[in-house]
């Protein structure tokens, strides 16, 4: 690893800085991984659209439908295309804590930077404050890599702020990927300060938040790719002019963007979210591929739809 447990938070201060992605993984129409696919596409997002860091075998990428060797495979994949170049934070929730773990140790070994565990599943459990508690440091204990939190609905609750306060302490809690209401996640940036960093994955308000509250990273999902190409950078742009305190310039940028935003959202079924996204990876020339069962495909008008607001959404490709 590239630091000790004791200089995590230290680490991930310095490193966890920017745009970080969530990648989608293309499958082939047999189920497999097409990794030819997937390191083309590390390597255009990185070395043409500056995004700084990849968050590997999320939700986004269809971890709940990996075997844990396809799950190992894509972390060291993603080690290897990032190399010194990007960061690299990979997803080992599962609500069995030995999958976790077992993760996690393969996300150590193979030299990934951070890894990101989300709440699990609690059947029943209404007291929730110690269970969060204990289930973050038996992770905390058995592992050195920074590890942040991830707390979104699927989990059928959401870790309020003072949980998440408590559990940052722990000594290489790193971050928290926040999915909840944006009061929430302002709360919870003034109770830790520093002391971790605290992302929610809501391109809209990335801006805001820079300006507001002082964010350093953008932690994650997959408009860094969606919104770009290696000739049009305009959400790497904005975020640079933010960090540079030139907001009205930056807002700008931002808002010049809305329409591409709302070619995306007016043409994305509600039950087909990860096949609309690769299909928009394709039509920008990425390797977006086919997605596993139970995600459902795009059918041919879906298809035409979406084809014709991502002519006319003005990207420059």
């Amino acid at each position: 690893m590239k630091y000790s447990k004791a200089q995590a938070k230290e680490y991930a201060r310095d490193q966890m800085r920017g745009i970080w992605a969530a990648a989608l993984n293309p499958f082939d129409g047999d189920g497999a991984l097409n990794e030819e696919g997937l390191r083309a596409n590390i390597r255009h997002w990185v070395d043409d659209l500056d995004i700084q860091g990849l968050f590997i075998a999320g939700k986004q990428g269809e971890f709940f439908s990996m075997s844990m060797d396809e799950r190992k495979r894509n972390m060291t994949i993603a080690v290897e295309e990032c190399s010194d170049r990007a960061g690299t934070i990979m997803s080992i929730s599962d609500q069995n804590v030995s999958n976790v773990l077992e993760l996690g140790l393969h996300a150590q070994a193979c030299d990934a930077d951070f890894v990101v565990v989300h709440a699990p599943v609690l059947s029943f459990c209404h007291d929730r404050d110690e269970v969060l508690f204990n289930y973050y440091k038996y992770l905390c204990d058995r592992l050195d890599i920074g590890i942040a939190m991830w707390s979104h609905p699927d989990s059928g609750y959401l870790m309020e702020p003072e949980q998440c306060a408590r559990i940052a302490e722990l000594p290489n809690i790193v971050a928290i990927k926040y999915s909840v209401p944006r009061e929430m996640y302002v709360r919870l940036s003034h109770m830790v300060g520093d002391l971790i960093q605290v992302s929610t994955s809501l391109e809209d308000d990335w801006l805001d938040n820079i300006e507001e509250l002082g964010w350093q990273l953008y932690l994650c999902s997959s408009p860094p790719y969606q919104l770009q190409t290696k000739n049009d950078k305009r959400m790497h742009e904005y975020t640079e002019l933010a960090f540079s305190g030139r907001f009205d310039k930056a807002r700008m940028v931002r808002d010049s963007l809305e329409p591409v935003r709302q070619a995306i959202r007016s043409t994305k079924p509600g039950g087909k979210p990860t096949a609309h996204g690769k299909y928009w990876q394709e039509l920008l020339g990425q390797a977006g591929g086919f997605v596993r069962h139970p995600m459902l495909e795009l059918s041919e008008e879906e298809k035409n739809r979406t084809r014709t607001a991502f002519e006319g959404c003005g990207l420059k490709l």
